[in-house]
């Protein structure tokens, strides 16, 4: 069991959707020792998400990307990091932006861990399995057959692969998320998530807008998804941080696949 009570709980992404909820899952098993990591310049909303919540510290992302590489001394209190920052815009198309930002900074983050005997925790993506036509199993020995559909997703499946080529899976957790959906959202405007977005639609017009189908083999509403409340994210992603068998990748769902008809 690693203790997480032992030294600083790092929670980059800190403000954000399943970051938030994160803190609050810790607080709730009576766990302060949590630096939240969230570049604040974005949006108040962010603020809004850790009011109420405890914590030591807020740090931005650059400052802490160059505490970690400097290996500043305030670093040697950190025994735990659970890595959710990330760009998770699925249209975003700068490519540079999302390899520093989404690879280099979660490689910067693994190595710091590994060379410091902190427990990694790092969100991965259920984008990474593209159109699902590879599966959709998350077995290491599965990576090199995905191909993710946009730059996001090969962003996130490029540390994967990295990790599984140094050999360092089965030290660290990456989570494959599926559609995460609860409160804190607003911050994230049009990438809010289906639920999220739905939901308010049918409380202004009392209607939805479902996404048109553009397979042949699912009719306008029947597509699949697994949507997962994000207190369940939550539970289950501390629970893998707290269990020290808990290694390599996991995909983290409902388990049950809906279609947006059910949704609605």
């Amino acid at each position: 069991m690693h203790e997480m009570s032992d030294g600083a709980v790092v929670v980059t992404g800190g403000a954000g959707l399943i970051g938030s909820a994160v803190v609050w899952g810790l607080n709730n098993r009576n766990l302060a020792n949590v630096w939240l990591v969230d570049d604040w310049t974005k949006s108040s909303l962010k603020a809004r998400n850790v009011e109420g919540l405890s914590y030591d510290r807020t740090i931005g992302v650059d400052g802490f990307r160059e505490m970690i590489r400097t290996n500043d001394e305030d670093c040697s209190a950190i025994r735990t990091v659970i890595h959710l920052g990330a760009c998770s815009s699925t249209t975003e198309k700068d490519e540079d932006f999302l390899h520093d930002n989404n690879f280099l900074y979660t490689r910067e983050l693994c190595e710091w861990s590994l060379g410091n005997q902190a427990r990694f925790v790092y969100a991965s993506s259920a984008a990474t399995y593209g159109d699902g036509s590879a599966g959709m199993d998350d077995l290491d020995e599965d990576l090199s057959r995905l191909e993710p559909l946009n730059p996001y997703g090969w962003s996130k499946h490029k540390f994967d692969l990295w990790a599984k080529e140094q050999g360092v899976l089965d030290q660290i957790v990456g989570l494959k998320y599926f559609n995460v959906f609860g409160p804190n959202e607003e911050h994230k405007e049009f990438m809010r998530s289906v639920v999220s977005k739905s939901f308010e639609q049918i409380s202004n017009s009392g209607e939805m807008t479902l996404f048109k189908s553009h397979r042949s083999e699912y009719r306008d509403g029947e597509q699949r998804r697994d949507f997962l409340y994000v207190k369940d994210a939550v539970n289950m992603t501390i629970w893998l941080a707290q269990n020290l068998e808990s290694k390599g990748l996991f995909n983290l769902g409902n388990g049950v696949a809906r279609t947006w008809l059910d949704l609605g």
